[in-house]
């Protein structure tokens, strides 16, 4: 039975604009029959097409798109973070930090650690930071000693800014071996120390948690509990699938970081009928974020792919199964991105990047994809990156005859308009993020020069090419709509400049189709995506029409009801309830 059946209300809803095309006039009413679209049209056919004692509900005007697809939110390891960590993120001063480590003190062993969020934004977005406490900066640890001498603290840097800052008190410290003898700089670490030579608890530079190999750092790092406690992930994971209904948000692809647990979750979750949220999924071929991610030999990585195919599920209405990731290097702010011409590290030296993957083991993924029929999901960030898995694909592609692969570029960040060419001929289809160019497109900037601007995130040649391009926040903003207009914008943070030219630009509609129907072609879903007859009834209810509405006023735009297979995961009591006719 088909799984939206079961919780879903047969309805229709009139007086609004239905978004059937973004480039066409809206409709006014939608019939919803056992969770599937069944009719869309003006209230009057609609309304005969339903017949009498169907329920009914007036949109008042309010505009009603598909469900948004996130084709990279990782938001199941974000919710495990948060879930992780005391939330100070809000906090307006050191008082008010102390106040809320007092009380988390108070439920907490002695000797155990408490861990807190940064203050602001954690991801790309810090618009608003420590700096911005009322004392401008983050508490040393006379400071944090206030809220508790018998516990070590730790207030996170979460990546992936880099250089950052993270706080710790006395115990902690104590804990960690940081004294009068430690130097002030220990690799790309610097130790804050006072007048007299002590350490005041202020570490700065390569302190961020994941994506960061910096020796001293992850020494550090192994003497507290890891980040992740999973313990609370059932509770993270569901606040977090609420939080995403919120944002008109009804379908998400996991496909970068997947471990098999975190797999796992998904599917305890789906045997529990608890998702409010569609979800597709894939394996990490190796994992990579965490500096004790152990390397995988031959064997292991044979055995990870054999596994990644044996749990492929593409038939499930709300967990499917499919592929494998592999992300050879890594982030460009952190020095392990490719640049075979070399670029600034972290610490202003010279690099060339960081593999995380052996070629040997990322040829294995290759060869195996290509004969056993599973699709590779490659996170490539550079060009020099691109060319080398172009290379290897034409190799497995010629020896196992394959016309196109099926296989998916994420992330691609920076690329030529001669690659983008080389992905349509390959077969490729692609995600993308507006916050590469918002958090990341000044770092890319300061170290390889600024002739990158120009194939930053270029969607416009992108789409031209025919490519099936599909939209994700990854590491923020955590506002589709906010992203929808930086696909237009291409705005930098924090100077506000943009990169805006011929290759970026794309318009409205497509910025927003890049979040519905493409988000669908891309994950292979082909009854989500758009508000067409026979289509599940996954919808998001808004207060203004996302692609006819002020380009300033686009971020502002309020989700009033979320629907998915025609049930209400999310209404924020705007619209009036639905009555008989």
């Amino acid at each position: 039975m088909d799984a939206d059946r079961e919780n879903s209300v047969d309805v229709v809803y009139t007086d609004g604009q239905i978004i059937i095309d973004a480039n066409g006039p809206p409709a006014q009413a939608v019939f919803i029959k056992a969770g599937r679209i069944a009719v869309v049209g003006s209230n009057e056919d609609v309304l005969a097409a339903a017949g009498p004692g169907v329920s009914c509900s007036s949109l008042n005007g309010a505009t009603v798109i598909p469900g948004l697809i996130d084709t990279h939110p990782h938001l199941l390891h974000f919710a495990a973070f948060k879930g992780s960590l005391l939330d100070i993120s809000d906090a307006k001063n050191h008082g008010e930090i102390v106040e809320a480590i007092r009380r988390k003190a108070e439920q907490t062993p002695h000797g155990s650690w408490i861990m807190t969020s940064p203050v602001g934004e954690s991801h790309w977005f810090h618009r608003r930071s420590y700096r911005d406490l009322e004392e401008g900066n983050l508490p040393d640890r006379h400071i944090l000693d206030l809220a508790s001498a018998d516990h070590p603290i730790m207030i996170h840097a979460l990546a992936p800014k880099d250089p950052n800052v993270c706080a710790f008190n006395t115990a902690a410290l104590k804990i960690l071996g940081i004294g009068r003898s430690t130097p002030d700089r220990v690799n790309d670490v610097w130790i804050e120390k006072d007048d007299e030579g002590h350490p005041t608890g202020i570490l700065r530079g390569s302190v961020t948690n994941y994506y960061n190999n910096d020796p001293f750092f992850v020494s550090l790092l192994n003497k507290m509990p890891p980040l992740i406690q999973p313990d609370v992930v059932p509770a993270a994971l569901a606040q977090a699938m609420k939080d995403y209904n919120a944002l008109g948000i009804t379908t998400i692809y996991e496909g970068h970081a997947m471990e098999f647990p975190h797999i796992g979750a998904y599917q305890a979750f789906r045997a529990q009928n608890l998702l409010s949220v569609r979800v597709q999924t894939c394996p990490e071929l190796q994992p990579g974020a965490f500096p004790a991610d152990p390397k995988k030999t031959i064997a292991e990585i044979n055995s990870t792919l054999e596994k990644a195919l044996s749990l492929r599920e593409v038939q499930d209405d709300w967990l499917r199964i499919e592929g494998i990731t592999a992300c050879t290097y890594g982030p460009c702010y952190t020095g392990c991105s490719l640049v075979k011409d070399g670029y600034l590290s972290p610490s202003g030296e010279v690099t060339t990047g960081k593999r995380s993957i052996s070629e040997d083991n990322l040829r294995a993924a290759f060869e195996f994809c290509a004969k056993r029929g599973l699709r590779l999901n490659l996170c490539s960030v550079s060009p020099d990156e691109h060319d080398d898995h172009f290379a290897m694909a034409v190799e497995v592609m010629e020896k196992y005859g394959l016309k196109q692969t099926g296989w998916l570029l994420q992330h691609g960040m920076i690329i030529r308009p001669d690659q983008i060419k080389r992905l349509v001929e390959l077969g490729f289809d692609m995600t993308v993020s507006t916050a590469f160019t918002f958090g990341e497109a000044e770092i890319y900037e300061k170290r390889i020069g600024s002739s990158v601007l120009e194939n930053v995130n270029p969607f416009r040649l992108l789409l031209d090419a025919g490519l099936n391009v599909a939209a994700s926040m990854d590491w923020g903003p955590t506002n589709p709509f906010e992203q929808m207009q930086l696909a237009i914008t291409h705005r930098m943070y924090p100077s506000g400049r943009s990169n805006a030219g011929p290759a970026q630009v794309v318009n409205r509609a497509e910025a927003y189709e890049m979040w519905t129907r493409h988000g669908a072609k891309v994950l292979g879903w082909h009854d989500i995506g758009s508000i067409s007859p026979g289509n599940h009834a996954d919808l998001a209810i808004l207060d203004r029409n996302p692609i006819t509405c002020g380009l300033d006023a686009l971020p502002s735009t309020r989700v009033l009801r979320t629907l998915i297979g025609g049930r209400v995961v999310y209404d924020n009591g705007d619209l009036p309830a639905a009555s008989q006719v």
